[in-house]
Parts: structure tokens; C-alpha cells; sequence
């Protein structure tokens, strides 16, 4: 199975399950049902963009620990550095 079928897969369970709640199919009790059922969608979407800004941070605090990345970066940077100066860039 490949990556994008098992997120198809995993998307289609949560809306059906989500679906499920909303209709009520799935017996909750009456304040859990009005109050809380409504708002999940926006707290997955909030608590997912949390996940990816909290990934990117660690991606940025742990940029060091990746030397061949740290490499291949700085070797981009020269190469930018090099294409500038000779159009008549100032780049220092």
C-alpha cells in the first residue's frame, strides 16, 4: 500500500467516524453531543498546524545536526554567491 492510500484510507475513517458522531449514530451523551462533537474539525486542524509548526522548529533547531545537508547548503549559498557576482551583484 502505497503512502498516499494509506493517507486516503486514514481520511476516509476519521471523516466516516466523524460523520458517525455528527448524525448521531453513535450514542453520546447529550452534552458531550452539543458542545464538543461541533468543534472537533477545528481542533484537529488547530492541534495539526501546532504539529507542523512544532516539526519546522525542530527542524530549524537541529539544522546543525545534519551536516550533509549543512554541506550541500553552504555549497548552494557559494554557488548564489558566484552566479551574483557575475551579473554585478554586491553580495559581502
Amino acid at each position: 500500500m502505497t503512502r498516499a492510500q494509506q493517507t486516503i484510507s486514514l481520511g476516509l475513517l476519521v471523516s466516516s467516524l466523524y460523520l458517525a458522531l455528527y448524525l448521531e449514530l453513535i450514542p453520546l451523551p447529550p452534552l458531550v453531543q452539543q458542545q464538543v462533537v461541533p468543534v472537533l474539525p477545528f481542533w484537529a486542524l488547530v492541534s495539526f498546524g501546532a504539529l507542523l509548526l512544532f516539526r519546522l522548529g525542530w527542524g530549524i533547531l537541529t539544522f546543525n545536526d545534519v551536516p550533509e545537508a549543512h554541506r550541500e547548503l553552504m555549497k548552494e549559498i557559494d554557488l548564489a554567491k558566484v552566479d551574483l557576482r557575475k551579473m554585478g551583484v554586491d553580495v559581502d
